[in-house]
């Protein structure tokens, strides 16, 4: 199983990598934070202070066409902020 699926790199995520060292990653559904803790201090070497995870809900849009009202929705998915020690950094940039 993997914990970790993907860095969330947005203005607000980065911006809070380079304010507080807290930095976005999508997550497992089912993974906690102990997990997850574990998960990024081997992927990147680095120690974890402190672990805040979300559940981030579905969007749902309604469309109109010409064959009617055409409902969707966006897919739920976890969200976890780990904030990293003091003087670390993660580079996720290293790897594109």
């Amino acid at each position: 199983m993997s914990i970790l699926i993907k860095p969330i790199i947005t203005e607000k995520a980065t911006a809070d990598s380079e304010l507080n060292n807290c930095y976005s990653f999508v997550v497992n559904n089912k993974a906690n934070k102990i997990e997850i803790k574990d998960a990024v201090e081997s992927a990147y070497g680095v120690s974890v202070t402190k672990v805040r995870t979300i559940n981030v809900r579905p969007d749902r849009k309604t469309r109109y066409t010409k064959s009617g009202m055409i409902t969707g929705k966006t897919s739920a998915y976890k969200k976890a902020m780990v904030q990293v020690a003091e003087g670390e950094t993660i580079d996720l940039y290293s790897n594109l």
